[in-house]
């Protein structure tokens, strides 16, 4: 929430200055996220007077000015407003400046061949407004050469809050300036509730149908008023907080809702067609709000309606068909009470975000309800004239009247602090609660109308606390048990970590995607079990099936950027029908390899890239990679030619290869992987240590002639199990078609690695391995080539 300096000092009186107050609001318990000062922003803009306007001998739209900014010679500015003319007297922007409305920092120029030193500037350039028909007209004896901000008292800080949910009342300038007064910070200028003549009843009969959702409906009417522009101080109060003025009428409402957190809403009553009625949403209801869209309303929800149609969702938003304009003159100001769990479960379910429905939700004041209408119908008849009916009352909000019993040495106990009994009753009367009992017994402490979050003594030893400075509060480290810490991370952890560090150590990037995503996008990666009842928006709607689509968009925006290789890779949950699964996926897009002087172009990422890093993945998380077997195809979002699946016994560990192209699109060639880390199995204790052999290794190489069709890794598979003892490794070395090789056929050339451990290698031993070899592919259809 924003809240400007000079609106703040309208309820406490004070010399403090932003800073001092932003201090005190942290101390407080309300996150300051920063401060702005206009003033600071537009320092280098200055008032300065057009001298002559001449046509632009290129241009008929632009003119030629001559600019007197107070700095002893005139400018040449080349200006295109319509209003531009000799003895307007306007803001100027000399070169060097920032703009901030067009983000554009001024230097000389030469616009159609005429030297242009600096501009003329709009509302909307420097952010004061939407005006951008024309450069902003000063009076005539504005001070030419004087700062505009500070000519113009632009010089007002901006405090933004962030208030948290339990802090309903301080979601009104006036609530921060409460408690601020009580941090003692200044003096709280409470506004009076003014005494209202009615003039005549109220017109419009109002009613309650839904008191559960609607406990309280106050109305008054006002007529024979004149709706145009506010006063500038309304207008600059409203612009500084954040908010566009609209109208006197409007503007009071949102005065109110920013000042005080109370929302209202206004109605032209010549729209209205008989009474208004709080009540339950009727099925088919629909409703055309104040922002331009339709909302499809249900029973749940709470809507004021007349006796046609429906025209306020009741605490979030008001409709179109009953607002006010410059031709309004008789209104209905509503004031409610909203019951705060049906206001967050309509709000959630329409997906409206709005400043009354941040309100409501909270819950607010339930005593100000009365005074809060009183305060807007004096003020829009100071400002648009008019007579005041007769209040129109249905119902009455709940009462806050919450009495807690507490004694003072809770503090202590629950805080660490040792503030004495009569400083702390003073802390909690500032603060508005009525404390009642003796300084050396229990109190009774009636919790005031605005502080529905305090409900038990811990709360109001929260308060005394945050009043006395959370840095009073001792650093007390937490007894630590003597010995080594045991380690706490679960295996589940621990083999997460591993796979992070595997992936990482290959020159991945780690990625956090969404676990939402669209509907359309899960039906491509198998399709979502899991729907969300209340989605943030409908592109992210479903839990994802698959980490793919999230890395797959992560890839997309970076190559749009300009990335020519993109390596990600995320550990987090697929949300199955039969449950969570822990999972790590891995993508990889662009070059696997850059461009280079050798080959003349880069070389694409392929299944190959991804298997690899799968493998070492899988090898970091224990699972036997030694004994894993590949089955092809992999799930249906690959390319049906270049996948599989890494299995181990029927258990499928982990999916890789290409995407399909159709889910690649313009991309181009992803790879990409999927490892389920619930399918690795446990590891069944520690392994023997490494004992390397004394002997040295001995290598032969091997050419098989086999069917196209077969899997190089069966082969592979075969020749290492022909004996187990002494084979060390089996590799692929080459892979050949052409001239001398049968069609239907392939030449796989292996390197197989033999490590005797007992004693040296006879030549024996080597053809009789040979033999092994051979007989085990043999078995595969394999044949050596000659």
């Amino acid at each position: 929430m924003k809240v400007p300096l000079s609106w703040l000092r309208r309820y406490l009186e004070t010399d403090a200055d932003a800073a001092a107050i932003a201090d005190a609001l942290t101390r407080l318990g309300l996150e300051v996220e920063g401060i702005a000062n206009p003033a600071e922003r537009l320092a280098p803009f200055t008032i300065a007077r057009v001298l002559t306007a001449e046509r632009h001998p290129q241009a008929d739209r632009l003119q030629v000015l001559t600019v007197d900014a107070g700095i002893g010679e005139a400018v040449q500015v080349v200006c295109g407003a319509p209003n531009a003319r000799a003895g307007l007297v306007g803001v100027f922007a000399p070169p060097g400046t920032h703009v901030p409305g067009i983000d554009l920092t001024l230097k000389v120029s030469s616009i159609r061949g005429v030297e242009s030193r600096g501009m003329m500037c709009s509302a909307r350039e420097l952010e004061l407004g939407d005006d951008h028909e024309g450069i902003i007209e000063l009076p005539e004896d504005a001070p030419v050469g004087a700062a505009y901000a500070r000519w113009a008292g632009l010089d007002d800080p901006v405090i933004e809050v962030a208030v948290t949910p339990n802090r309903a009342d301080c979601m009104g300038i006036f609530g921060i300036a409460r408690d601020l007064a009580a941090a003692r910070l200044g003096r709280l200028v409470a506004p009076e509730v003014p005494t209202l003549a009615p003039a005549f009843p109220c017109p419009v009969p109002i009613a309650i149908e839904d008191a559960e959702g609607c406990p309280a409906f106050f109305a008054r009417a006002l007529r024979g008023v004149r709706n145009g522009p506010s006063p500038q101080w309304l207008k600059d109060l409203l612009t500084r907080a954040g908010l566009r003025p609209v109208s006197a009428l409007v503007d009071v409402t949102n005065y109110m809702s920013l000042g005080f957190g109370r929302p209202l809403h206004v109605y032209d009553i010549a729209r209205l067609r008989g009474g208004l009625t709080a009540r339950r949403a009727r099925p088919g209801e629909t409703l055309l709000a104040l922002n331009g869209r339709t909302y499809a309303l249900d029973e749940s929800m709470c809507v004021i309606a007349d006796e046609a149609a429906v025209h306020d969702i009741g605490g979030i938003m008001g409709g179109m068909d009953s607002g006010v304009s410059e031709e309004t003159t008789d209104v209905l100001v509503e004031a409610a009470w909203f019951s705060p769990a049906r206001i967050g479960a309509t709000g959630r379910a329409l997906g409206i975000v709005s400043d009354a429905r941040a309100r409501f939700e909270r819950g607010v004041d339930p005593a100000f309800v009365g005074p809060g209408l009183d305060l807007a119908v004096a003020m829009m008849q100071a400002l648009c004239g008019g007579e005041v009916s007769e209040a129109a009352c249905v119902g009455a909000p709940p009462a806050l009247d919450r009495v807690i019993r507490f004694a003072p040495e809770t503090t202590a106990r629950l805080s660490g602090l040792d503030v004495p009994a009569a400083e702390q009753r003073e802390i909690l009367a500032r603060l508005g609660f009525a404390v009642d009992g003796d300084l050396a017994g229990d109190w009774a402490v009636r919790v005031p109308s605005w502080r529905r979050d305090v409900e038990g003594p811990a709360d109001l030893v929260e308060e005394v606390v945050r009043l006395v400075g959370l840095d009073r509060v001792a650093a007390v480290p937490l007894p630590r048990e003597p010995g080594v810490a045991k380690p706490v991370a679960t295996p589940a952890q621990m083999q997460e970590r591993r796979v992070r560090r595997a992936l990482a150590a290959r020159g991945l990037d780690e990625a956090v995607t969404w676990s939402f995503i669209a509907e359309a996008e899960a039906e491509r990666f198998g399709g979502a079990a899991h729907r969300l009842v209340n989605p943030l928006s409908a592109e992210l709607a479903v839990m994802r099936p698959s980490l793919l689509p999230g890395l797959l968009a992560a890839a997309r925006r970076n190559m749009a950027r300009g990335e020519r290789s993109v390596r990600l890779f995320e550990l987090g949950r697929r949300y199955l029908a039969e449950g969570e699964r822990p999972t790590a996926g891995l993508l990889l897009a662009g070059d696997a390899e850059p461009r280079h002087w050798k080959t003349g172009k880069a070389r694409p990422a392929d299944a190959f890239d991804a298997k690899a890093a799968a493998l070492a993945a899988l090898a970091a998380a224990g699972a036997p990679v030694e004994r894993l077997a590949t089955r092809q195809p992999g799930p249906a979002w690959y390319h049906p030619g270049r996948s599989a699946e890494l299995v181990l016994g029927k258990a499928v560990l982990a999916a890789f290869g290409e995407l399909h192209p159709a889910l690649a699109g313009d991309v181009g060639a992803v790879a990409a992987a999927e490892l389920f880390l619930d399918a690795v199995p446990a590891s069944r204790g520690k392994r023997p240590p490494y004992r390397p052999s004394p002997l040295m290794p001995v290598r032969r190489d091997f050419a098989f002639l086999v069917p196209e069709t077969l899997p190089a890794e069966a082969l592979l598979r075969a020749v290492a199990g022909a004996d187990r003892a002494l084979v060390a490794e089996v590799e692929l070395f080459d892979r050949f078609t052409g001239p001398g090789v049968p069609e239907g056929q392939v030449s796989l050339a292996i390197g197989v690695t033999l490590q005797p451990r007992e004693r040296t290698l006879a030549e024996a031993d080597l053809a009789a391995l040979a033999e092994a070899v051979e007989a085990a592919a043999a078995k595969l259809g394999a044949v050596l080539r000659g």
